[in-house]
């Protein structure tokens, strides 16, 4: 199965020439170090950067220049800085192609919840509910169980919900797969992990058509 790395170089692959990309806190942060060298890519934060780059290297961090998640980053050539207003202009005015998020559990239909467990304490929503208002290509990033072994993709969501029937494609530790009308399209699974490896720790409905390849990272 995959480490958090491994889900980040995974998604990099959907990552397209030209694409204007917001990475949410966790694992999407990780994105933007496994993009390929020979496309262009704006990474958007919505605290206010256009054009981040990949994290800094231990010594060369500027406190000053963070992520909507407070961490250190870099910033390429011709990056921006500008107001949390404008910011979420970018988002709810649907300039951003594609929107890589965490998720604490993900539905068979595409609802998503990742900002809230009952009875502990949160910061707040964040703008995870403008994102997923907005986009229209939404990756999720995430581990397929959690630490109690109990599944995340799951037939109803139980927490409280961020979007509804947003989400189009989770790539987790164990597989990558695709919410379609009828449920949960596994398109490819970790090295090392078999199909019944992953209906195992899925409570939603899988659908598996034909073989299934072995991700290539």
């Amino acid at each position: 199965m995959l480490d958090k790395n491994g889900i980040a170089k995974r998604i990099a692959k959907e990552v397209k020439d030209g694409y204007y990309v917001n990475l949410g806190i966790g694992i999407p942060t990780l994105v933007a170090n496994f993009v390929r060298e020979d496309i262009e890519v704006e990474f958007q934060s919505e605290n206010g950067v256009l054009g981040m780059g990949p994290f800094p290297f231990e010594g060369e961090e500027d406190a000053d220049i963070i992520n909507a998640g407070k961490q250190t980053i870099t910033t390429l050539p011709g990056a921006s800085f500008f107001d949390s207003a404008t910011s979420f202009s970018m988002i709810r005015g649907k300039h951003v192609d594609l929107t890589i998020l965490g998720a604490m559990e993900v539905a068979e239909n595409g609802d998503i919840a990742n900002w809230k467990i009952p009875g502990k304490m949160v910061k707040g929503m964040g703008g995870a509910m403008d994102l997923v208002a907005s986009a229209e290509n939404i990756i999720v990033a995430m581990m397929h169980t959690n630490k109690r072994g109990e599944s995340k993709l799951l037939k109803k969501c139980s927490l409280p919900l961020t979007g509804v029937g947003c989400v189009t494609k989770i790539v987790t530790n164990l597989a990558v797969l695709q919410i379609k009308d009828d449920g949960f399209h596994l398109l490819e699974r970790a090295p090392g992990v078999s199909v019944e490896d992953i209906q195992a720790a899925t409570e939603g409905t899988l659908v598996v058509n034909g073989e299934i390849p072995e991700m290539e990272i």
